[in-house]
């Protein structure tokens, strides 16, 4: 169908204002009633998915949204911006808050590595402590609005926590396939949650790909990311928050009120399969579309250089990546085979930023300075952002002068042991006052 033939099918269940879905590849425009997933013109898996884009009603959305009412919504969670959401209602998200995450200054960062003004966007204080808490709110309101009775996802561990806590707010089955190398304190939160939990003797794409045929086969729904075509508006909530929370800053320094949003300068962002990142130009794209902000951040998406896929593409030119053998520490960044490839190179090239490849040893590094400097605790693929960062400082991408902010996508719980590689052990002593004297012996305490 023409995009000009294009209506607004708010009748229709669980649509709210979207319009239909357009295929970033082929262009093929969709009622929402018309496809689920995927476009056909690329019916096979992997990077080369027909990965389908929502498409809103803007003009209607003005009408009962705007930053100053913004303001005053006492919702912090992502239901304030349900009109900007691809669901019916804002009783339609499960019960459990999602967002409304902190959007922390870092002076002390900053410093060190000459910069005007550093924020940290952490994430990792949503309620499964990460990003992903975004993408499974929308995948549960979405299943339980089609009378779904099983949702299920692939995931390395964080969008599996996600969709477990999301499912048993809201009463909901679930199915999650993980890669019998994801961390145990992330197996841990599946299984203290009620979820039913796969782990496949394999890698996350070949878990990805069993969940995507099973889903199939069961009718159940799939929150794969990638693949369903709606967790990217749920992910890209993560902007319209910053430009909130950054007007709100910059009013507090005596800049604009709240009647328009900001927009940092440059935004970094760790990258696997690239939802967050083609989430997070879309969600300041949907803010230029309207009004709201006149410009876009320059992003930068930051992968480790042991699961590049998408930083090689970019540096090649390529449309589509070729795939690796992920090896890397940060296991929420630890892909093959970018499923959201297309939006993911799309947001970096359409913005004016770059991608960045960093060692495995300079993800660890940056976990201390996160910590110490920033007092944000995150894990490995958070700190990836942080020492993109790093890395860009040292090339001269970033200006003194320029807002920056990094995107924390998860707590550092999820992976202790990593922390600890990076700390060493505590110091033990014996419960006497001497033996403290000694330990502390040269430490300026």
């Amino acid at each position: 169908m023409s995009g000009d033939k294009l209506q607004p099918q708010r009748a229709k269940s669980g649509v709210g204002f979207v319009m239909g879905l357009r295929c970033l590849r082929c262009g093929r425009e969709y009622g929402v009633d018309e496809i689920e997933y995927v476009c056909d013109c690329r019916p096979n898996q992997g990077s080369d998915m027909g990965t389908l884009d929502v498409i809103y009603d803007y003009a209607a959305i003005r009408q009962v949204i705007d930053p100053a009412r913004l303001a005053l919504d006492p919702d912090s969670s992502i239901g304030r911006y349900w009109p900007l959401l691809p669901i019916a209602r804002r009783t339609s998200l499960p019960p459990l808050p999602v967002g409304g995450t902190p959007l922390l200054e870092a002076p002390r960062l900053a410093a060190e590595l000459g910069m005007r003004r550093l924020f940290i966007k952490d994430d990792g204080r949503n309620p499964s402590a990460s990003l992903k808490d975004r993408a499974s709110a929308i995948a549960v309101a979405k299943a339980q609005e089609q009378g779904r009775s099983v949702v299920a996802t692939a995931s390395t561990g964080n969008a599996a926590a996600a969709l477990a806590g999301q499912s048993a707010a809201a009463g909901q089955a679930n199915v999650i396939f993980v890669p019998r190398t994801a961390p145990p304190a992330k197996i841990a939160q599946l299984l203290v949650y009620g979820s039913t939990v796969l782990a496949v003797d394999g890698s996350y794409d070949q878990a990805f790909d069993l969940c995507t045929q099973a889903c199939l086969a069961f009718g159940w729904y799939n929150r794969n990311t990638g693949y369903n075509p709606y967790m990217t508006e749920g992910k890209r909530t993560v902007a319209f928050e910053i430009g909130e929370q950054l007007a709100r800053w910059l009013a507090h320094q005596g800049g604009p009120g709240q009647a328009r949003m900001a927009v940092p300068d440059a935004l970094f962002v760790p990258v696997g399969d690239g939802c967050i990142i083609g989430g997070v130009h879309k969600g300041f794209s949907d803010l230029m579309r309207l009004g709201w902000t006149e410009r876009m951040p320059r992003l930068y998406g930051v992968q480790s250089d042991q699961s590049a896929a998408l930083a090689n593409a970019w540096r090649a030119g390529l449309e589509v990546p070729e795939p690796v053998q992920a090896t890397t520490r940060a296991d929420s960044i630890s892909v093959d085979a970018p499923r959201d490839a297309v939006k993911a190179l799309r947001a970096v090239r359409e913005s004016g930023g770059a991608y960045i490849a960093v060692s495995d040893e300079a993800i660890l590094a940056a976990l201390l300075p996160l910590a110490r400097q920033g007092a944000v605790f995150a894990e490995p693929a958070g700190a990836a952002a942080y020492a993109g960062l790093v890395a860009a400082a040292a090339q001269e991408l970033i200006g003194a002068d320029e807002t920056v902010v990094v995107i924390n996508t998860g707590s550092g719980l999820k992976d202790v042991a990593a922390a600890m590689s990076m700390t060493g052990e505590p110091l033990m002593v014996r419960p006497e006052l001497g033996a403290v004297r000694e330990a502390l012996a040269g430490r300026g305490l």
